[in-house]
C-alpha cells in the first residue's frame, strides 16, 4: 500500500472575488504587518481576476491599512530596539520585504538616526558571547574572525566593529586589512 505525499493530496483553492480578496487580506494583516509588494503577490496567487488585486489594494491603501512608508519605519525601530540589528541589516530586510529601495534606506536612516552604532556592538557582543571573557576568547584569530563576521552579518559598519573589536583584541588591527582589501 502506497501512502500519498501530503502535496498531492491537497486541492488547489477556489479563485477569489473582490470581497473574498478583502476578506483574505484582512486575515493576512492581522497575523503580521505586510509590504504592498508581499500583499500583492499572496493576493494574486487567489485572484479570480488580477484587476481585482488593484482594487483591493486600492481600497486597502485608501482605509489606511497598507501603507509601506509605515510598515518599514515601524519594521525598523522593531529591528534596532528588539533585536539590536544594524542599519544595513536592516535595508537589507526590507528590501527582502519588498519595499521600494528609496523607502526603505529612508527609514533606516530614520531609525538609526539617534542611535550609538558603538553601544549595540557592545551590546550585540554581551548577547551574542555571554559568559565568555572577551579579551582571551577573542586573542584567537579564528574567533575573531568569527566575532566580526557575525557584526557584519548582523548590520554594523566595519570601521565600527574593528573599532569595538580593538578594545578587546590586539589582533582586530588585522581586520582592516583585511577589510580595505574586500570590494563593497
Amino acid at each position: 500500500m502506497r501512502l500519498a505525499r501530503p502535496s498531492q493530496n491537497r486541492k488547489k483553492p477556489a479563485p477569489l472575488d473582490v470581497e473574498e480578496l478583502l476578506a483574505y487580506s484582512a486575515r493576512i494583516l492581522t497575523s503580521h504587518a505586510q509590504s504592498i509588494s508581499e500583499l500583492r503577490q499572496k493576493l494574486t496567487r487567489r485572484a479570480a481576476d488580477r484587476k481585482d488585486v488593484d482594487e483591493v489594494l486600492r481600497r486597502l491603501k485608501e482605509g489606511g491599512y497598507l501603507n509601506d512608508q509605515r510598515f518599514a519605519e515601524s519594521f525598523a525601530t522593531w529591528r534596532r530596539d528588539s533585536e539590536g540589528r544594524g542599519k544595513t541589516r536592516v535595508v537589507r530586510d526590507l528590501l527582502a520585504h519588498r519595499v521600494a529601495p528609496e523607502v526603505a534606506k529612508k527609514a533606516a536612516e530614520a531609525a538609526y538616526a539617534a542611535a550609538d552604532e558603538i553601544a549595540m556592538i557592545e551590546q550585540f557582543l554581551a548577547r551574542k558571547f555571554r559568559g565568555r571573557d572577551l579579551g582571551p576568547y577573542l586573542s584567537e584569530e579564528k574567533h575573531l574572525a568569527s566575532a566580526f563576521r557575525r557584526l557584519r552579518t548582523a548590520g554594523f559598519s566595519a570601521g565600527n566593529s574593528i573599532r569595538v573589536l580593538k578594545r578587546h583584541a590586539a589582533q582586530a588591527e588585522d581586520l582592516e586589512e583585511v577589510e580595505e582589501e574586500r570590494p563593497e
